[in-house]
């Protein structure tokens, strides 16, 4: 089957990737020409493992192309896919839809025959009809159906997410159009991976109920993690613990700054307005965002009592700045609310992240980026550890003490143990949900730390 795919961000390109990967014909359309040419030269404006090599892979075998000229992209297509950004609009908190719109009603005065118009992006409960609406006002004669086909794409594995999901979710009004949308999956029915057919409405809700749902486990352990700081637990133990329980899993469960990106931030939100909207507040959604912003401005508070309740004049080197390893999107990260704080209170900051320095560089002035782990930690007043990379998971902490003016660590994503990092010789740690340290210089290691 011909696809068109409109938007050639995260989801789309992935998306449109996979799809050709499948055996479709796939045309992928951006209205950025610089992009496109990109894109044709096989140059991937994203970071994800493993997309570039499938990209030239699909393009070289003719199932793959890009173009800026919609309506020849969308000539003969079975299905158009939708999938532009749905920001989180300025002022109420609601998914912006202008370019999901825009989209529909330039979709609608291009094409001429029966199409298959599906929103990939995620969008609020409702949207599909609107978009229904919206092509039929444009060109009140088109054959078409509209469908909902949400994305659950964890970036750094979003190939394998796609591949492999735990299950494809399309939202239908016709059996005609879940016989397209059957045949576009069929690779994947084939290998029995669950494909769910429902109404629109129960489509667009799922995709935000599950993203809620993930952002409360985040933000409950993070709130766990307080308490076990308070009361001498460890909260790495209580998740662990926790996990076990078939009931509950041990995804989702990993203390840390604060959850970011491009999905939990924006769609909790999104979901929060829409209950708002309905007469029906969200309250848990609404109090997970309030205490995830919390839990940023407590790390922040960690980090002051590491340097002795002043960050002026200090040296912080700090490891991550991208909201999770192997992908480089910086969208509502953990580190654009603590770093700013950093370098307001006087610190000299420098940066070490494998793959965020390209979007960092604009997100994050006044401070260095460093291409080396140590090199960051060089007279350091303080080490600060962001982000979870592999890079930065067996580092040499006799060498990065050696090196520091101070040795003083902030693991806020608990990747070493406190007895690892005491024995190596910092003279102060903090975690989050586990003990910390401050040791006198005069203080030996021994065995009775107990840690």
């Amino acid at each position: 089957m011909k696809i068109a795919m409109i938007g050639t961000g995260y989801v789309g390109l992935v998306s449109g990737v996979c799809f050709s990967d499948f055996g479709h014909d796939v045309v992928c359309v951006d209205k950025n020409p610089e992009k496109i040419e990109m894109l044709e030269r096989g140059e991937v404006p994203i970071y994800e493992p493993g997309l570039e090599q499938l990209m030239a892979k699909n393009v070289a075998a003719g199932r793959l192309s890009f173009s800026t000229d919609l309506p020849d992209a969308i000539k003969g297509a079975g299905a158009v896919f939708i999938a532009v950004g749905t920001p989180t609009r300025r002022g109420d908190g609601h998914a912006d839809l202008t370019y999901v719109m825009a989209a529909a009603e330039e979709i609608a005065r291009a094409a001429s025959d029966y199409v298959v118009i599906v929103t990939k992006s995620t969008v609020p409960v409702g949207t599909n009809r609107q978009v229904k609406q919206t092509v039929k006002k444009a060109n009140p004669d088109l054959d078409f159906d509209v469908a909902s086909n949400p994305e659950f794409l964890r970036e750094g594995a979003a190939l394998e997410d796609f591949m492999k999901p735990d299950r494809v979710v399309v939202g239908v009004q016709t059996e005609r159009a879940a016989e397209v949308m059957a045949e576009i999956y069929r690779p994947l029915y084939l290998r029995d991976f669950p494909i769910i057919t429902t109404d629109l409405e129960s489509a667009e809700m799922i995709k935000y109920a599950a993203n809620a749902f993930l952002a409360t486990k985040i933000t409950f352990i993070n709130e766990i993690a307080a308490l076990c700081e308070r009361t001498g637990a460890d909260v790495k133990k209580v998740s662990h613990g926790m996990g076990l329980d078939g009931r509950i899993g041990n995804k989702f469960l990993h203390a840390g700054p604060g959850y970011g990106g491009s999905c939990f931030p924006k769609d909790t939100k999104a979901l929060a307005r829409i209950g708002q909207e309905h007469g029906l507040p969200m309250q848990i959604t609404e109090k997970v965002i309030s205490v995830n912003e919390e839990m940023k401005r407590r790390m922040i508070d960690k980090l002051l009592d590491l340097c002795d309740g002043s960050f002026n004049g200090k040296t912080i080197g700090v490891l991550g700045a991208t909201f999770k390893p192997n992908t480089d999107d910086m969208r509502d990260a953990p580190s654009l609310t603590i770093i700013p704080a950093l370098v307001g209170g006087g610190a000299k900051v420098k940066i070490c992240d494998p793959q965020g320095r390209r979007e960092g560089e604009e997100l994050l002035p006044g401070v260095h980026w460093e291409e080396n782990p140590y090199r960051c930690t060089n007279n350091a007043d303080l080490l600060v550890i962001l982000t979870e990379w592999n890079e930065f998971r067996a580092l040499d902490l006799k060498r990065i003490v050696r090196k520091m003016a101070t040795p003083r660590l902030a693991d806020l994503r608990n990747i070493y143990s406190p007895r690892d990092v005491k024995r190596a010789g910092f003279e102060a740690y903090e975690s989050v949900g586990r003990a910390g340290f401050v040791r006198p210089p005069s203080e030996n290691d021994g065995e009775k730390d107990g840690i």
